[in-house]
């Protein structure tokens, strides 16, 4: 280690010191968000012969403060989830659940007690919690969760109500990043985030399309932060917004990692949501005239405005906006109008004439699918945007009226969206639209 790195450690090491009892709060780049983290992070792990290892980084320089070793925990572990800062959750071979309590991890790493709380069933590949009463487990592609409800839970009275949320998790490494939030990467290098909501009801992000082959370890406290590792060393990464679905920007910190080598941990766990995400505070979009600019928020709560009323679908009528200053026809593209506070209600042949084509994957919320053959739908949300899957608004049809539905965007096993042919339907963006 160079001189000017140690000094940086060393300095590093006092600030920490200097702050354990307050809040931490991570203003390294991108400096338009940050992380409020309770102290240092805390990293739990498993060496090979079976010992717990304890771990202290800084998390506004990605430091390592310390590392401790424990005893030995007297089974062969599989899985690990740590619910907070001195209780681990871990499975063994056997597919037995373990409680493992921690005396003290501040000069050394003392046990309070091992103890067996569920005798078999536990057959998770990997295991996490998300710091807000959730423990999730992979096996077999599926995604499994329970709720917990003691901070040192007995067994299956404190750790209930399980559910399959899905199939088709097939993950190299699955972390928590917050309340009900996962972060994994995959064999091919992906990075996702998950969004779950409850079975059959969760919502996936892209964050990277490679380059995270290499990771065979990941974990979050939360506040944006990942750790992953890599060749034995340990790299840490900023997510600015965790909240957006979007990593483009997470900052890499390659030439000042945790450590370059040294993790040989088989199992590693951190203390899930001991740092919060801090938004900064968003400005105050200006309420939108007739015809002239406005913010995606604004569109989606117009259009939201009509679906709570149920305006009925009738090409012949209108129907007033939230405002009641102006009408709308009441057809499709009638509501797309209204929601874009349009200067008229355009059909779907002339909607192009106020809105610029762009390419599906672009698609954000407040943008529309339009098909010229008599139909068009109001973009909401990505749902899993890997496998192009999204939730729309509409005003469907004489029988449905306004609706809210999910498709593909090449149309899933009928090839259709909202009854169409999904191969007619082009993206389109309002001209006037502002992101806010």
């Amino acid at each position: 280690m160079s001189s000017s790195s140690l000094m940086r450690r060393l300095a590093a090491t006092l600030a920490v010191s200097a702050t354990t009892l307050g809040m931490i709060t991570l203003t390294s780049a991108p400096a338009q968000a940050a992380a409020i983290c309770g102290g240092n992070v805390s990293v739990y792990g498993i060496l090979p012969d079976g010992r717990l290892t304890y771990t202290a980084i800084a998390p506004n320089t990605g430091d390592r403060v310390k590392t401790l070793v424990g005893a030995n925990l007297g089974f062969t572990p599989k899985a690990m989830a740590t619910l907070n800062f001195n209780t681990v959750l871990v499975t063994s071979t056997a597919g037995e659940l373990y409680r493992v309590d921690i005396q003290t991890n501040d000069s050394a790493l003392a046990l309070a007690g091992v103890t067996k709380i569920w005798d078999s069933g536990w057959t998770f590949d990997k295991l996490t919690y998300d710091g807000a009463g959730h423990l999730y487990g992979t096996v077999g592609g599926e995604l499994h969760r329970y709720n917990v409800s003691q901070p040192k839970p007995a067994g299956p009275a404190h750790i209930a109500k399980h559910a399959v949320i899905d199939t088709g998790f097939v993950l190299k490494t699955l972390a928590a990043a917050g309340d009900d939030v996962l972060i994994a990467s995959t064999a091919d290098g992906r990075l996702l985030s998950y969004q779950i909501n409850g079975v059959g009801d969760w919502e996936s992000s892209e964050l990277k399309s490679s380059g995270w082959s290499a990771v065979d370890s990941l974990v979050s406290p939360g506040g944006g932060l990942y750790y992953g590792r890599t060749n034995g060393g340990m790299y840490w990464y900023h997510d600015a917004d965790p909240t957006d679905g979007k990593g483009d920007d997470i900052a890499y910190h390659p030439a000042d990692p945790v450590d370059t080598s040294g993790w040989t941990q088989s199992l590693l766990s951190a203390f899930a949501n001991d740092c919060t995400y801090q938004p900064p505070a968003p400005p105050t979009p200006t309420p939108s005239t007739r015809g002239g600019q406005i913010a995606r928020s604004e569109i989606m709560s117009r259009a939201a405005n009509w679906l709570s009323r149920d305006i009925a679908y009738n090409q012949g009528a209108y129907a007033s906006d939230p405002d009641g200053d102006h009408t709308y026809r009441t057809d499709c593209s009638g509501f797309v109008s209204m929601a874009w506070h349009a200067g008229t209600s355009y059909t779907t042949q002339s909607l192009s004439g106020t809105a610029a084509t762009i390419s599906k994957s672009d698609l954000q919320p407040g943008d529309a699918l339009n098909t010229l053959d008599g139909h068009v739908v109001l973009f909401e949300k990505w749902v899993d945007k890997a496998a192009g899957k999204f939730s729309y608004i509409h005003e469907a049809n004489t029988n449905d009226d306004m609706m809210r539905g999910q498709d593909y965007l090449n149309g899933g096993s009928d090839g259709r969206i909202a009854g169409h042919a999904a191969s007619g339907y082009v993206a389109l963006r309002y001209d006037h639209v502002v992101n806010g």
